[in-house]
């Protein structure tokens, strides 16, 4: 009896899959900051070209 409750005992102590979760979230949560970084770059780069090609489309080319 005194196997199984040390095969317990190490299961319960046991940090591998522990640690493995915590980079598994930390790769989430790094995923979804470059993705709400990259969305707003590109939104903000949007508005610039159309307001830039907006302002030489009022130029008139002789």
């Amino acid at each position: 009896m005194k196997g199984i409750s040390d095969l317990i005992r190490a299961f319960v102590l046991e940090q591998d899959g522990v640690t493995a979760i915590e980079y598994g979230l930390l790769a989430g949560l790094l995923a979804v900051a470059i993705i709400a970084g990259a969305t707003a770059v590109g939104t903000n780069l949007n508005l610039f070209f159309s307001n830039l090609g907006n302002w030489f489309g009022g130029i008139a080319v002789p």
